[in-house]
């Protein structure tokens, strides 16, 4: 049996597939954006398009619903789409659109580490870290899982995304994942 053409499951299929996207974006007309390979724009008279990509999710948005329908039906003649309707969960955030505003939270995310990390039981505090604390490797013999450790520091750096308040204190105990073998301790 001979294989003609094959899209998943490969090393190349990602690349074949964002190949396949955007000549198809560009020949609707949409041109990516110089700073955000993942964004494309399209602008016809007065009316804006943006669309942003994540492997295989697409997100359109812009001020003219027609417009917006003519993009998805033409996505859907060349691609087998679904259209999962008004964005309300995205990448692990929590997404409300209201008349005048739209919401961007990440709750049920956050509320997922907190119950990783068996921290349900711990009373909230309004500041996330001490001020003027210091941080040092605690001594051999001390083991910690390094990479549970590290995990739990890649989910809080994403969570830092709609939770600015906790960038410092994120990046600092960020110092501290490649102190392989040793635990965080207070000095």
């Amino acid at each position: 049996m001979k294989l003609n053409k094959a899209l998943y499951g490969l090393k190349q299929a990602p690349r074949a597939w964002n190949v396949r996207l955007d000549s198809e974006l560009v020949s609707l007309g949409f041109s990516k954006c110089k700073v955000e390979h993942a964004v494309y724009r399209k602008v016809a008279g007065d009316s804006l398009l943006v669309m942003g990509e994540y492997v295989d999710d697409l997100i359109i948005c812009g001020h003219c619903v027609s417009k917006i329908t003519e993009f998805k039906q033409k996505m859907m003649q060349t691609f087998s789409m679904s259209d999962l309707g008004l964005l309300s969960y995205y990448l692990g955030m929590e997404v409300r659109q209201e008349e005048k505003a739209i919401t961007i939270c990440q709750r049920s995310y956050a509320a997922k580490i907190v119950e990783q990390c068996q921290m349900t039981s711990c009373n909230p505090i309004g500041t996330p870290m001490e001020q003027q604390i210091k941080l040092t490797t605690t001594k051999v013999g001390t083991e910690r899982d390094v990479t549970r450790y590290r995990s739990i520091i890649g989910s809080l750096r994403y969570l830092v995304n709609t939770r600015p308040d906790l960038s410092f204190a994120v990046g600092l105990v960020s110092r501290f994942m490649e102190a392989q073998g040793r635990s965080i301790g207070l000095q």
